[in-house]
């Protein structure tokens, strides 16, 4: 049995510290965001190309690395406040009623198919370690490990990195010297495939799926802010 066990991997990525979303998502916010707002100002300006777009590239990067970070560190700071709230109220219950508290948690080991003296067998247990009791409450009545809250600074910085990462993508031609929109647009493509196609790592779509998803999505954005930057850059000429 125990090299059976070492066959099989039984670990589990991290998927609640608070790293994830931004990590996963930010370099694709960054990616469409930026590049919709570079083929914008693009297609509004007189030639497409130089400093306009670059500044607005640039801008639109440092902007939307701030404003995610912000974000992200305000809404899972708001939600750890909420959780720590609940588990220090399911605590004091725990310490004031006891005996209703066990009872509890036996009757729901008894709904999930735990026979009835197995049930308060464990669940007395369990209330042997207030922490314990703490924890397996939470978890079952809150979905929430008090040992494993989202840091709200992990996930500010993953935000910010993440989107900063994804947001230079669609400048790094400019930057480079090459005025060719299409280029910038290629080369966002071809990284939004990679970022979907990565997602897929802790989903069940298959590779393709994924990359080709972001790309379509990637695709209509800038297709949409290219028509919406022509026509204002029309008007105001």
């Amino acid at each position: 049995m125990a090299a059976e066990d070492e066959m099989h991997d039984h670990s589990h990525p991290d998927v609640t510290g608070g790293w994830l979303r931004p990590a996963v998502f930010g370099p694709m916010d960054g990616l469409v965001s930026n590049a919709a707002l570079i083929v914008g100002v693009a297609a509004g300006t007189s030639d497409g190309t130089g400093s306009a777009v670059v500044l607005a590239g640039l801008a639109g990067l440092a902007a939307g690395a701030f404003s995610m970070a912000v974000g992200e560190y305000a809404s899972v700071a708001s939600q750890g406040e909420a959780a720590r709230r609940e588990i220090a109220r399911e605590r004091a219950e725990i310490v004031e009623n006891p005996d209703g508290e066990t009872a509890e948690l036996a009757g729901m080991l008894m709904a999930r198919g735990v026979d009835a003296e197995t049930a308060q067998r464990a669940a007395a247990q369990v209330h042997d370690d207030i922490d314990n009791a703490v924890q397996i409450h939470s978890i079952a009545e809150l979905g929430v490990d008090p040992n494993d809250i989202a840091s709200p600074v992990v996930a500010a910085v993953s935000s910010f990195v993440s989107f900063c990462v994804g947001a230079l993508v669609p400048l790094l031609p400019y930057l480079l010297g090459l005025d060719l929109l299409w280029i910038a647009i290629a080369l966002t493509l071809l990284a939004l495939f990679g970022c979907g196609a990565a997602v897929t790592r802790v989903t069940s779509r298959p590779w393709w799926y994924g990359g080709l998803r972001q790309v379509l999505l990637g695709g209509a954005a800038f297709a949409i802010t290219y028509g919406i930057g022509a026509l204002v850059g029309a008007a105001l000429v």
